[in-house]
């Protein structure tokens, strides 16, 4: 396994002052993946922008584990609908130039 992708968790927890337990939390809720090698807790570096904005949600904005998961939820909804609105422009643009 590549190693060099993956932040350990004590370092993150230690960066952002905040608990371990947390990351747990986040990790039994399904919001994150946390990769085990011998014992040490490791995040892969694609998650840290979710990471750090569910942490900001959690401390700076006093949000709720379940309500974390709530807007998690509905800003993947949204991401997921702006590509599709792409996507469906990008093909009627392909009908629109054949006329």
């Amino acid at each position: 396994m590549q190693t060099e992708n993956l932040i350990a968790l004590e370092e993150f927890c230690a960066s952002h002052n905040i608990e371990i337990s947390f990351i747990s939390s986040l990790q039994q809720t399904g919001l994150i993946e946390i990769t085990r090698i011998m014992e040490t807790g490791f995040i892969d570096s694609g998650q840290l922008k979710k990471l750090e904005k569910i942490v900001n949600f959690y401390y700076e904005l006093d949000i709720n584990l379940e309500g974390i998961e709530t807007i998690t939820h509905l800003l993947e909804r949204m991401s997921s609908l702006q590509d599709e609105i792409i996507e469906l422009k990008n093909r009627l643009r392909l009908y629109e130039s054949n006329e």
